[in-house]
């Protein structure tokens, strides 16, 4: 009887390999379920809220930041990957899908905190698989991805377990899920048998992801504005937040991203597996998570712009510390690649903090006006005191 042929092992990647097409368009999945997040905190509108809504950010974040690894090792955009993607595609959207019931599932239907947890569960199986076929011959590497294994069917059985119990202990359970996949990943990996064989392909999907949470958050503030009547403070409202958006991207894209990839080209073997898992899959966590938060804040800010009213504790968490957790996560991030502490950035997050301890007596106007006119300001120190060192690295980037 004649065998049936082997199916042909996926291409490895090299040091030329950049971002194709198919993975741009994998990652719009991600942008609708970062809409969804924000979405479920507006409606939601607690802290207990805002603490679901980051537990399945994260879960998504677990969702999407082992294919860049899986990206980065082979080619995904050919072949069996191509497919294997595409399920995975469609996995992440029913989770998305499923975001607004996923602690209070809805009358009729299917069970809402299950069907995320399932889909979220073969997410993580098709990554595992997907990742041995990947792996071809590289023993150490699949060793590494044995290892991962056992956290991964550990954090998807809490957050399964979790979504079948339901109430109060669904939340701690998709917590402890969180935590202990992602605490056990890290510990395994840091100094693990990984492979990153293209630093450009690397930075540029980590770039890119911030690019579609700060899409996202510009979405959310047109959404918002857009259920009003049109009127000055809904436009000054909507303007100011549009700028505090561009602001935040000035912030990572003008020169830190930048300088950071030339570092990370730089690195070899070990050393820039360790700095992918710490600055990258882990750092910048806390910078998609702050432009989230942000764009929660935007929203408080434009559902009460016409009132006069000031924000509510709520909206002043979110709005002050959304930019501050980002300003933390891009200083940590550069102090990682070998960097200084970027002190002003350091200083300004603190500033925004101290803010929500004092609850100043602002309109919900004037509060995103003043993040808005603090982050500016930020833009504008880091550009004069480091006109130079911006001048060397562009110039770099332009050669």
């Amino acid at each position: 009887m004649p065998q049936l042929p082997r199916p042909p092992h996926a291409r490895i990647s090299d040091e030329t390999h950049r971002v194709t097409t198919f993975e741009l368009f994998f990652d719009l999945v991600f942008v609708f379920a970062f809409t969804q997040v924000t979405g479920f905190m507006v409606h939601e509108h607690s802290f207990l809220g805002v603490l679901q809504g980051m537990v399945i950010l994260v879960l998504l974040w677990w969702s999407w930041a082992p294919f860049s690894w899986l990206a980065n090792q082979a080619h995904v955009d050919e072949g069996l990957m191509r497919f294997g993607l595409s399920a995975v595609m469609v996995a992440a959207f029913i989770a998305a899908l499923a975001i607004p019931e996923a602690f209070d599932d809805l009358d009729g239907g299917l069970h809402g905190p299950l069907v995320l947890a399932l889909a979220y569960s073969a997410v993580r199986v098709l990554h595992l698989v997907l990742y041995v076929y990947a792996s071809g011959n590289d023993r150490p590497l699949r060793r590494q991805i044995a290892k991962l294994t056992f956290t991964a069917v550990l954090g998807a059985a809490l957050v399964v377990t979790g979504a079948v119990l339901g109430g109060t202990a669904q939340t701690w359970f998709w917590l402890a899920g969180m935590v202990l996949d992602t605490g056990i990943t890290f510990l395994i990996s840091w100094h693990g048998n990984w492979r990153i064989h293209s630093a450009a392909h690397w930075t540029e999907r980590y770039a890119l992801v911030v690019i579609l949470a700060l899409g996202e958050s510009i979405v959310s503030i047109g959404v918002g504005a857009s259920e009003l009547p049109v009127s000055v403070p809904v436009l000054a409202g909507a303007a100011a937040g549009i700028c505090l958006s561009i602001g935040l991207w000035w912030l990572y894209f003008d020169v830190t991203a930048v300088a950071a990839e030339h570092r990370f080209a730089a690195l070899r073997g070990s050393a820039r597996s360790s700095a992918a898992v710490v600055a990258y899959t882990y750092l910048h966590l806390p910078l998609v998570a702050g432009i989230v938060l942000t764009a929660l804040g935007v929203e408080d800010v434009l559902a009460h712009v016409d009132e006069g009213k000031g924000l509510s504790s709520l909206g002043v968490f979110a709005l002050f510390g959304g930019p501050a957790l980002y300003l933390l996560g891009t200083a940590a991030f550069w102090r990682r690649m070998g960097g200084g502490w970027k002190k002003w950035r350091l200083g300004t997050a603190a500033l925004l903090l101290a803010l929500i301890a004092v609850g100043l007596p602002l309109t919900s106007l004037a509060a995103l006006l003043l993040v808005t006119a603090l982050v500016a300001g930020l833009v504008a120190v880091e550009a004069l005191l480091y006109r130079e060192v911006r001048r060397r690295v562009r110039g770099s980037q332009a050669v």
